[in-house]
This record gives structure tokens, sequence and C-alpha cells, in this order.
């Protein structure tokens, strides 16, 4: 076979090349950047080495935020068995974070660290393992409360502090397990306040702080402190279009979580506050359809006999009516406004339920019969 001479000369490009590229590939395994295989991620020093001088009154804080709560950060491992394709059982880990908020042993974490699980084992600070027990859940905010077995030993809580009070801009700090990192601290700030976060189907934060503090797969459940060392929020949710953290983190507000954990030890369960009344939202072709002279709120359909609603004198549909495909009552009141507050949605009214006790009075604004009327209404429980 004849070599012509321009494929020599591809030959030797070709082979200079390769050299090149293998010189490149030996020099950057040598001396170029690594990435761990192994860390050790449980802290090898104890939390009361090393002394604060020579920090900055900031940084001084931070260590001694850090030094107080950490031992009260758990560490959460779930286990339960799932089947594969072929019916074998395979045991399935989880991970995620908690607290201590009394000297009993409660735990508060999120909901969906501890969904599904079958053992509920706890590490704390100190590397002391317990297992643990649901007490119960409020899937709706995603909270639950775990207790472990104190085996006699109080336990020192984090102090819990009051979310009502935040401003934007001021110092916070997540402690948490994030990628099975125990203890781990970041700090940030607040960045908003009052947001109403989805993080499901009928799962959502309401009021939900954020903050730029790195919450990442692991810190969920955690404390989101303040710069008292007081717990303002639970660290639940990242929004991260591209899978890596972007900066925005949410945090359950700990009044919210505090009621829950209240309701759970005293009865048992969450109390909830209920209306006594079903609808469904308008839209303005359904309103003009039904000739109404508003196009937003919540056509009333059903009252419950004996319910709030019904002793409050709320009207609900009386004759049968079809939209389309849609069957619906017509007829009735319509929710415009609670309290003052427009009402345009089905989750209006689920957010101001979620706001409120049973027992609270709330005054609602309908239209009846092509009238204003305002209307107190006592909430009920359900």
């Amino acid at each position: 076979m004849t070599v012509t001479p321009s494929q020599g000369r591809a030959i030797r490009f070709l082979a200079i090349g390769l050299i090149i590229g293998l010189g490149a590939y030996w020099a950057g395994s040598r001396y170029g950047p690594h990435t761990p295989t192994t860390v050790n991620a449980r802290p090898t020093l104890s939390l009361t080495n090393g002394t604060a001088s020579g920090l900055d009154p900031t940084e001084t804080e931070n260590v001694r935020i850090y030094r107080q709560a950490s031992p009260a950060v758990a560490n959460i491992v779930t286990r339960t068995v799932e089947y594969d394709f072929f019916y074998n059982p395979v045991a399935v880990e989880g991970a995620g974070s908690g607290f201590l908020i009394d000297p009993d042993g409660h735990i508060l974490t999120n909901f969906h660290v501890i969904q599904g699980a079958q053992t509920i084992e706890v590490t704390l600070g100190d590397l002391t393992r317990y297992k643990a027990k649901l007490i119960g859940a409020d899937t709706r905010n995603d909270i639950a409360l775990i207790q472990i077995d104190t085996k006699d030993k109080k336990f020192t809580p984090l102090p819990l502090g009051d979310s009502r009070n935040l401003l934007v801009g001021q110092r916070v700090l997540a402690i948490g397990n994030p990628f099975g990192f125990s203890s781990t601290l970041t700090t940030g700030i607040v960045s908003a306040l009052g947001r109403t976060v989805q993080t499901g189907d009928t799962t959502f934060i309401d009021e939900a702080i954020q903050t730029d503090a790195s919450i990442n797969r692991g810190n969920s459940g955690g404390p989101l402190l303040d710069s008292h060392g007081q717990v303002i929020g639970i660290n639940s949710a990242i929004y991260s279009p591209s899978g890596a953290a972007a900066g925005i983190g949410f945090a359950i507000p700990i009044n919210t979580a505090r009621r829950v954990a209240e309701d759970l030890i005293k009865y048992g369960r969450v109390r909830r506050a209920t209306l006594g009344a079903e609808g469904r939202a308008l839209w303005p072709g359904l309103a003009e359809a039904l000739g109404l002279n508003v196009e937003q709120g919540i056509l009333i359909e059903h009252v419950v006999p004996g319910g709030p609603a019904a002793q409050a004198g709320i009207r609900g549909g009386t004759k049968s009516g079809r939209l389309g495909l849609q069957q619906l009552l017509v007829g009735g009141d319509v929710l415009i406004a609670i309290d003052g507050k427009a009402v345009t949605s089905q989750t209006d009214l689920t957010l101001m339920l979620n706001r409120s006790q049973p027992g609270d009075t709330v005054h609602l604004t309908l239209m009846r019969n092509g009238a204003k009327i305002d209307v107190p209404v006592k909430l009920g429980e359900s």
C-alpha cells in the first residue's frame, strides 16, 4: 500500500495530537484539581474546640449560635422496604434534618422527610443515636412531629422565635445535614416574605420565608435561626430549575409549625378550621353565562347542614345546571371577599382556612341576588 505525502502529513499530525492529549491527561491527573471520592461526613472536632478570638462581631455570633444550636439539630435517617420489578424486597434509605423543640424529645421536621418510613433513626449533634416514632403530621403544610425515647435523659431544645416579626434583609443561619454532611452551617439573609410556594398538588408553604442561605438535599426539616439563635422557620424547599443551588430557599414559618406541634401533642391530630361550604371558582366566561354581575369569586354550591356557613345563613345552589360537560348547582351566594381581601380561587379560601383556628370569626362578603352583603361566620373544626 502506497502512502501519499498528504496522508503522511495527516498521520504525523494525528500522532502528535495523540501525544499531546495523553500528556495533558497525565499532567491533569497528577497536578490538576481532584474531586474527592470519600469524605468523612461527620465533624471530628468537638463543638467546643477553638476560641473566638480575633473574629469580628458577626463571626463571633455565628460561632456562638452554631455551638449553642448544633447539639439539638437532628440527622434523621429513614428506612423502608420497596419491591423491584421481580417483587424482590429492596431496602431504601432516606435522610433529612430536624430539631428538638422540648425536653421530652419531640422533634420537628418535614413530612416528606419521614413519609412512608418504616423505621426512623435520629442522631443528635453529640453523635448519640435514638430510635424515633411518628407522633403525627400535617401533610398540607409538610410538617411532621417525631419523638425519641429520652431514657430519662432531658434534652436542651432550641428556643422558638416569632416569625411574624421578620424583616427582609435580616441575617439568618441554617443548620442541617446536606448530602449527609452532618452539622453543616450556612448563613444568609431573609430575601423575601409572605410568598405562597406550591410544593405539590395539595401541599404548599404558606407565608414562606425566602432565604439565600444555602439549602440543599438533606437540609429539609432543619432549623432556620435568627441572629439570637431562635428558630424562625423549618428549611423545606429550594427553587432550582437546573438542579443546582440557585440561592433561593424557602422555610415554613415557625409560628405555623408551633401550632401544628401543639395540636399533635395535645390532641393527637391537627385541628383545622372549616367553613362548611363548597363551591367552584368563577371566571368571566362562567359568570357571564350564569348572568352574574361579578367576574371573580367562588360560587357556593353546597352548604353543610348545621355547619358554620349554614348557621350564618349562607345559601348554596338550588338549581341544577350544565356548562359544557360540567354539572353545577346555581342560584347560591357568590363569595367575593374574606375580611376585605378578594377571593378569586379555591387557593384563596384554603389559605384563609389554613391561617385560621376553629372558633375564629371571619367576615365574608357575598353577592346575593345582585346585592352585596357582609356576613360574620364563626369557623368550625374539621
